[in-house]
């Protein structure tokens, strides 16, 4: 408790504080990056399945849609896969520079990060709401940029701050150490928690996603940005008193 209490005094990111996080799901961090991994789910489900097969957090997933557009199958699209790869590494690019700046300033990295995430999900949301937006169309361009955008900068801001198998918006790697590391395997089973809660966290913030969706393509955005607020609202002054 000492050593957090001196992180948070000094503002400078405890390596002590990210082993905690990476050990329970109880630590303040951890369950902040849940959340975000739920918005995840928010976020791709809307660009997914409302901008046109397209995702603005699941590079890995984008890139693989792309060369199958590129190739004419599946009437997959070109253009927004695109769009959204560009924003993305735009938005790591300035969640790069804000983390090689204060990154070692925790709290105000945390805080200037989900501010960045908090309105420019919330800027699509209104356009969601307000435009009539739609799949291979500017609107819809415009919506996906902005939501790669942000998740650029989060996982620029989630990548330095490096907690295990929370990284908010790949699982590919949480999947295989839960396999690989489990008493099935004849590992420990360390990490299982964590790693289930993150799937699980993902997983649900799709099922959220997809049903808001068939209300409204605002909807499920006004979601995300609302739960990227409170993590902020709630996780910041946390981390501050390092509890």
């Amino acid at each position: 408790m000492s050593e957090m209490t001196t992180s948070a005094q000094s503002g400078t990111l405890d390596p002590e504080w990210v082993k905690g996080a990476a050990r329970s799901i109880q630590h303040p961090l951890a369950r902040a990056l849940l959340v975000l991994t739920f918005t995840t789910g928010l976020v791709d489900a809307v660009s997914y399945l409302g901008l046109g097969r397209v995702f603005t957090a699941n590079m890995t997933g984008n890139i693989v849609l792309l060369g199958f557009g590129i190739a004419g199958s599946g009437g997959l699209p070109v253009v927004a896969p695109l769009v959204s790869l560009g924003s993305f590494l735009v938005g790591a690019g300035v969640g790069g520079v804000l983390a090689n700046r204060i990154g070692e300033l925790h709290p105000q990295h945390i805080a200037r990060a989900l501010a960045i995430e908090v309105s420019l999900i919330g800027v699509a949301a209104v356009l969601a709401a307000a435009l009539d937006v739609r799949p291979d169309a500017v609107s819809g361009d415009i919506v996906i940029a902005l939501l790669a955008f942000a998740m650029g900068v989060r996982n620029a801001t989630v990548r330095r701050i490096g907690v295990p198998d929370l990284t908010t918006t790949v699982l590919t790697m949480t999947l295989t150490g839960l396999a690989a590391d489990s008493r099935a395997a004849a590992g420990s089973g360390k990490g299982s928690a964590r790693r289930v809660a993150a799937v699980l966290a993902m997983l649900t913030g799709a099922l959220a996603g997809a049903l808001l969706l068939k209300t409204s393509l605002a909807l499920p955005l006004v979601a995300a940005a609302g739960l990227a607020l409170v993590t902020w609202l709630v996780y910041v002054p946390a981390a501050r008193r390092g509890t």
